[in-house]
């Protein structure tokens, strides 16, 4: 009987491990993918905002 107590947490840990690949895959695409996509293009757009807004790396230095 010990070895079942030795695989319960490796057993546990696949089978989540596996739900959560599961979940991931199916959240990609589907209704909200225009909503997702625009989400991550205005946040890349404030971020090069941001990092176009401060000098240049080391071109300010003398």
């Amino acid at each position: 009987m010990e070895y079942i107590a030795a695989l319960t947490p490796s057993v546990v840990m696949a089978v989540a491990f596996t739900a959560l690949i599961v979940t991931i895959v199916k959240s990609q695409g589907g209704a909200n993918k225009s909503k997702e996509d625009a989400a991550v293009d205005s946040a890349l757009a404030r971020a090069e905002a941001a990092r176009g807004a401060s000098p240049a790396d080391g071109a300010s230095r003398g």
